[in-house]
Order: structure tokens, then C-alpha cells, then sequence
């Protein structure tokens, strides 16, 4: 037993020997749009950097957004071992993700991981309570889908295992060198979640969607900020992914719990407040759920950008992704 342990433990050590030594983390856009745009939909899978451990934060694309990741050549250092029987893509959504950090169980968010459980390997789903009550009753229900996880109607197939996320408690995410820490977000009467995930001294943020807490009428957004407020600081936040689905031009109380290049911005510099000033100078910010627009004229994400950065008095790095884009964050 020790002599066929030990060469992987060592294999482990000298894993996360590279993981320790190169920080921050390396982030594939899965799916970069929200709303009607199917196979694109919401996921960005996460791996801290020189370790391919990873989690996606939501799932609204899964194989879809392998493939163009691995068109684009997003997977290139993913190493696919000789025995298996896997193509790259296939061997991305079996080994590589260990688990899936679900926001809300909207399907623009979790639409990939239906299609994909037939043939996805065993991992866990990490959501908080009422999340993973939703997609066990809404979906995995032997109903509109087979029941692929551990509770719920019988037969339980237990491919995934639910993991109920405490608010705001740190959770390790098995099989990796992240752990987790879920917030819980007002998204038009639906709880959506923020996830903080960390690997050593470094953070990321994720949100799944959210509407201002001003029109929402909470504190969710302003409660997430105070908590990341200190990593802001001492600049171990690499990034922050989170959603602007329309233009300003789109009224309150036409929102349904989203977010519009202004709300965005106001509460931005609320975190600044908490932080300090200038500490969100050339952060990170990938602007995920774009609605995609079936009319004539410029492209959303084109308004959307030109609207950040004509107001972008904080110095923030505004990105707007595509699917299959890579980044070292």
C-alpha cells in the first residue's frame, strides 16, 4: 500500500508545489451571455494557476463552451493522459472540473449542466440551500430530467452530490486547491449567490445574477463588499466576474433583478468606500450575462462597454468576454 501511495502523494506535492508558486488564477469563459443566446450561456471555469483542478461558477454552457475554448486553443495546457478514452473536450468535462458552484437554478445558469450529466463524471454541486432544493424539485425530478443526484424521487442515479453552501462560511472544494465562500444575492425574488473563491492569499469573485440592492431593496450586494472590502485592499482580489444584462436606457422597474452599467457603477464605488480610494485602480472586471439582442443596430456589449467606461472614474479594468477566452487573472 505505501509503495503505490507515495508516488501519489508526491505527484500531489509537486502539484501543489506549482499551484503555490505561480498566483492568481486562470479563468475560461464557458459561456459569456445571459438570456436567449443557448450554448452560450453563463459559466466561466476556474483553476488557480499551473494547477487544472477546476470548478465552474454556474453552468449555462458546459460542452458547447468546451469546444470553443478548446477551438481557440483555451485548453492547450490541459494534458490528457494516454490510457484515456476521452477526447480533450470530453476529458475537460469528466476529470478536469471537480464540482459545479451553481448561482440560482435559472436555466441560463444551469441549462449545460442538464444536457452534459449523462456523460459527466461524478462531482459535487455546491449551492446554498434553497438552490439546490430547486434544481433537485425543478429539474433532477425524473420529470423533466433523470434524477442524476443524491436526493430527491427514486431512483437516485448519484452522480452528483449535493453540498449545501453556508452563508458566508468557507467551504473547501474537494479535489482542488480552492475553497469557497457563498453569499446570497436579491435577484428579482429568486436568491442568486456571490462566490468568493480563494486559493492561498489570492481571491476571486463571481456573481451569479443580481438587481441593484437600491431597486431590490436589500443589502445583499453592499454585504458582499464589506466582506471582500480587506482583500481589496491589500490587492488579493485578482478579479471580479459579475453581471450587467442591459444598457441604461433600460427602466427600474423593468430590471427583474439585474444590473445596468450606472447601478453597476454606483456600487462599485461603494466597495471603494469600504476599501479606500483608489483601490480598485486596474481591477479586473469581467462583465458576464450580456442579454443578447435579436434587433438591428450596435451590439449590446458594445453600448455596455461604452457606458462603463465613459463613467469609469474608479480606474477599473472593464472586460467584456467572449466565449472560449482565457485569461491569467
Amino acid at each position: 500500500m505505501k509503495r503505490t501511495a507515495l508516488p501519489a502523494l508526491a505527484a500531489f506535492l509537486a502539484l501543489s508545489a506549482v499551484a503555490q508558486a505561480d498566483e492568481g488564477f486562470d479563468v475560461v469563459t464557458l459561456g459569456a451571455r445571459g438570456g436567449i443566446e443557448d450554448g452560450n450561456l453563463s459559466a466561466y471555469l476556474i483553476a488557480p494557476h499551473g494547477d487544472p483542478r477546476a470548478v465552474t461558477c454556474d453552468a449555462g454552457a458546459l460542452v458547447a463552451g468546451l469546444r470553443v475554448a478548446d477551438a481557440k486553443g483555451a485548453l492547450d495546457g490541459l494534458t490528457v493522459p494516454d490510457d484515456s478514452p476521452y477526447t480533450k473536450v470530453g476529458y475537460a468535462l469528466v476529470e478536469q472540473i471537480k464540482g459545479y458552484l451553481i448561482s440560482h437554478a435559472h436555466l441560463d445558469h444551469i441549462a449545460g449542466l442538464i444536457a452534459a450529466s449523462p456523460d459527466d463524471g461524478k462531482k459535487p454541486i455546491y449551492a446554498l440551500p434553497s438552490v439546490n432544493a430547486d434544481i433537485e424539485q425543478t429539474y433532477f425530478n425524473w420529470e423533466a430530467w433523470p434524477n442524476f443526484g443524491n436526493r430527491g424521487k427514486q431512483p437516485q442515479l448519484k452522480k452528483y452530490e449535493y453540498r449545501d453552501l453556508p452563508a458566508a462560511g468557507k467551504v473547501e472544494i474537494t479535489g482542488t486547491g480552492m475553497s469557497v465562500t457563498a453569499f446570497p444575492l436579491s435577484h428579482g425574488g429568486v436568491e442568486s449567490t456571490a462566490f468568493l473563491i480563494e486559493s492561498g492569499n489570492d481571491a476571486l469573485l463571481c456573481f451569479g445574477d443580481t438587481g441593484p440592492d437600491e431597486v431590490e431593496k436589500s443589502s445583499k450586494i453592499a454585504d458582499v463588499w464589506a466582506a471582500v472590502s480587506d482583500k481589496v485592499r491589500q490587492k488579493q482580489l485578482r478579479a471580479i466576474i459579475i453581471e450587467v444584462s442591459y444598457t441604461n436606457a433600460q427602466p427600474d422597474k423593468f430590471l427583474f433583478g439585474h444590473l445596468t452599467p450606472a447601478w453597476l457603477l454606483k456600487s462599485l464605488r461603494g466597495l471603494e468606500d469600504k476599501a479606500g480610494e483608489g483601490s480598485l485602480k486596474d481591477l479586473p472586471v469581467v462583465i458576464s450575462h450580456i442579454k443578447y439582442s435579436l434587433k438591428k443596430g450596435p451590439l449590446p456589449q458594445e453600448d455596455i462597454l461604452r457606458e462603463l467606461q465613459a463613467e469609469n472614474d474608479l480606474g477599473v479594468n472593464f472586460i467584456i468576454p467572449e466565449q472560449g477566452m482565457k485569461w491569467r487573472f
